[in-house]
């Protein structure tokens, strides 16, 4: 009689459909007015894009992990909206951004006051469970390939100080000026 391998990981889909909150948005965004118009593109968008969005639990051994992500149809719809217009792509860029991380802070709320979800190192076995669910790092990398994915521990283990990215983060290394979005109240302070 043969012995089979235990599996690598086990997955467990959560079916999480956060609210769209105008005033954490437009924080984020540090925008003080939205027009009628581009705030109904929003919402519909949103809308949309809630039947896109997966949110799932990798337990891999004594480690779990929380997988939140956007499909590259939403890459290409925001990249799409850059072209026609700049402002429009910043809107829909930054609601890819708040989707993922509104979902991220409703399973893990304590990732809004560490002001960050910190990135794992990415095992074998985790490459294995999100590579089941057309996620992948980067070649070579510890990146995540799609732009609007988050991938931290479950539950919460701490913020910054376990990074796995904390040498190459903007936000690790103290400097002003980054291209990610910083959680409300996080933002650098002027000297």
């Amino acid at each position: 009689m043969t012995k089979t391998a235990p599996p690598l990981y086990e997955l467990r889909q959560h079916d999480i459909r956060p609210y769209f909150s105008l005033e954490a948005f437009m924080e984020m965004s540090h925008e003080t007015r939205l027009g009628g118009a581009i705030l109904e593109r929003l919402v519909a968008m949103w809308g949309q894009w809630l039947s896109e969005l997966h949110v799932c639990e990798i337990v891999a051994g004594k480690i779990s992990y929380l997988a939140v992500w956007l499909p590259e149809s939403v890459e290409k719809t925001v990249d799409d909206a850059w072209g026609k217009s700049a402002s429009d792509g910043f809107m829909y860029n930054n609601l890819a951004q708040f989707m993922c991380m509104t979902a991220v802070q409703e399973m893990l709320p304590q990732v809004e006051d560490g002001g960050c979800a910190p990135s794992p190192r990415p095992t074998e076995a985790l490459r294995a469970a999100l590579a089941s669910q057309g996620l992948s790092y980067r070649e070579d990398s510890s990146v995540l390939a799609l732009r609007y994915a988050v991938v931290t521990h479950y539950p919460f283990r701490g913020g910054c100080e376990i990074c796995h990215l904390q040498a190459q983060c903007p936000k690790g290394q103290s400097q002003a000026e980054s291209a990610s979005i910083l959680l409300p109240g996080y933002e650098r302070e002027k000297e």
